[in-house]
């Protein structure tokens, strides 16, 4: 199928040959910079543990936490909160190494913000059931996925196949494949909850609508490609999609508090929503908040699954398992490989693998790469797994809670997967320390030698650079030859795994996990300054940038060691790190 083969010979580590792990002379526990190989083994289930014990270092973690509970604040964005409440869950090597709840469950009275009386709020805790929004997509795709196995449906046949009243007005041709990567060409979003009458009218509407683009021409994120997923499962299977997913996803698997609709006795746990006045459903608690889904009696492919950040850590183990936990296994390793394969090449910033988002900064963070895999929903929760370092980050939000327009929660997507992530060590190439910088956004940080005076021919600075960073948050080094006044970029050529080719002005990349050498030239002046330059724009920090090994020599010996002499360099936003 359309970009398997490359996908699988791309840089980074995540071959995913077998469901056991790799052996490696130094154990990858609690290391960003050993990326792993294969699935986890499948006997692989989650525990309770310190991050200490996991080889983690706490104070990322912490410092995620403190600003989850900051978000929740009345005045953290335009005088109210980011979002009410939140529970972020972290996993690393099958131990859950954090669960974290902050703000409230239940807070506001209506759309305006009016807060309820204290008593009548309900705090946020561990175990709150969210609406998980489009993460219900995931599980959709899971089932579909699990008919393929079972040789009932095939991902590269024409959807019109299976469902013959697919196949009008040019979806004659539309594949499955292309429903669950989200190129078939059909328009986002239908208003079936207003503008048809009943469950019947707004099937036959998805149905029967014409694509917007060529199918396979492009990509564009569509509920309705779901929806229509939802539907062909419940036509093979002949029963309701919230029972297949009850029976084959959730049951096996032991998440006792995922499913649709949930039940009236478990109300006291659910997070509430969005007030809608527009259908006029008040404040939306224990049903779905999504309109089309609820107007489809709250089971739909595309949202309507309610779930806990334990029971989602569940459903990300076994995927990351190779399709196993706890002894029920949901899907064939190979059937994993295909939903973490990025199909969507064609189309880049589009990663997409069958069901899974893949490579996605703007919510991974820190944890972004090319093999990692995840999916976020519009009431706030986001998923995302991590099979370089077999991690897993869940944040689950009520950020709709009372009203959408209060801003975006993709911030604290960010910040609750780049804690984990920089928790993870990156042990120096050279000696105890290295230099580390993790600024954040639209900030600059600096590494300045003293003023060099090359004797000789051919001067040269070589170091070893970490860089997990967006091509707009380059690291660059500079000279200046008039004691700092201007400042010109240095070519550099780097080696090692995922190293840019030949000679490049600036470093960076995501997913690589890897040291690599550089090599410049130093201009041959009487006094030559060097600094590295690390400068991020306003959106999208990962998990920062290393500087390790400096060595700056001519013809004549060493003019400055960094490893000998750290106290010759200036750092400003740069810090020792061991690790």
């Amino acid at each position: 199928m359309r970009g398997r083969l490359a996908a699988l010979l791309t840089v980074v580590a995540f071959a995913l040959t077998g469901a056991g792990a790799v052996a490696y002379t130094e154990p990858a526990t609690g290391r960003f910079d050993l990326p792993r190989h294969g699935f986890a083994p499948a006997s692989t289930v989650l525990r309770d543990a310190s991050p200490e014990r996991t080889g983690l270092d706490p104070e990322p973690i912490r410092a995620a936490e403190r600003r989850l509970a900051g978000w929740t604040r009345q005045d953290a964005a335009d005088g109210h909160p980011l979002f009410s409440g939140a529970v972020g869950l972290l996993a690393h090597d099958g131990l859950v190494v954090d669960t974290y709840a902050a703000g409230s469950a239940v807070r506001y009275a209506d759309g305006s913000g009016t807060e309820l009386p204290a008593e009548e709020q309900v705090p946020m805790r561990t175990d709150t059931i969210f609406d998980l929004a489009s993460i219900s997509k995931l599980f959709t795709s899971i089932a579909v996925m699990q008919l393929v196995e079972q040789g009932r449906l095939d991902t590269a046949a024409p959807v019109a196949r299976y469902l013959p009243g697919f196949g009008v007005n040019g979806k004659e041709s539309i594949t499955v494949e292309q429903l669950l990567t989200h190129t078939s060409g059909l328009e986002p979003f239908l208003p079936l909850w207003r503008d048809w009458p009943d469950r019947a009218a707004r099937i036959k509407a998805v149905l029967d609508v014409a694509p917007q683009n060529e199918p396979g021409t492009s990509y564009a994120y569509s509920d309705l490609n779901l929806i229509t997923l939802g539907v062909l499962v419940e036509r093979i299977t002949g029963s309701p999609l919230d029972a297949v997913v009850g029976e084959r996803i959730a049951g096996p698997l032991g998440m006792t508090d995922t499913g649709y609709n949930p039940p009236a006795e478990k109300l006291d746990r659910i997070a509430a929503t969005e007030y809608q006045s527009e259908p006029p459903r008040g404040m939306v608690r224990g049903q779905v908040h999504d309109e089309n889904a609820w107007s489809l009696g709250g089971v739909a492919g595309h949202a309507g699954v309610f779930s806990t950040a334990r029971d989602l850590a569940v459903l990300g183990q076994a995927m990351l398992n190779g399709g196993s936990y706890g002894g029920a296994r949901i899907l064939r390793p190979e059937t994993v490989r295909d939903m973490f394969t990025n199909y969507n090449e064609e189309f880049p910033g589009d990663e997409h693998g069958l069901g899974f988002e893949l490579d996605q900064l703007w919510y991974m963070g820190g944890l972004t790469s090319p093999a990692g895999a995840g999916h976020t929903g519009y009431t706030g929760t986001s998923l995302v797994l991590d099979p370089l370092s077999r991690s897993i980050a869940i944040l689950l939000t009520n950020r709709v809670h009372p009203s959408r327009s209060w801003g975006s929660v993709n911030p604290a997507r960010q910040a609750w997967a780049t804690g984990l992530a920089r928790a993870l060590a990156v042990r120096p190439a050279r000696g105890a320390d290295a230099w580390f910088s993790d600024i954040g956004n639209a900030a600059t940080a600096t590494l300045t030698t003293r003023s060099l005076t090359p004797r000789g021919r051919d001067p040269r600075v070589r170091f070893d650079a970490f860089v997990d960073s967006e091509s707009t948050d380059p690291l660059t080094l500079e000279a200046s030859t008039d004691g700092g006044d201007t400042w010109h970029a240095v070519g550099l050529t780097a080696t090692g795994r995922g190293a840019p080719s030949g000679t490049v002005d600036a470093l960076y990349g995501t997913g690589h996990r890897s040291w690599w050498k550089i090599r410049a030239r130093v201009p041959r002046a009487e006094n030559v300054t060097l600094r590295w330059r690390f400068s991020t724009d306003r959106n999208y920090t990962a998990r920062g940038v290393y500087v390790d090994g400096i060595r700056v020599s001519d013809e004549n010996g060493t003019l400055l060691d960094g490893e000998q002499e750290p106290g010759e360099l200036r750092a400003a936003g740069f810090q020792p790190r061991s690790r």
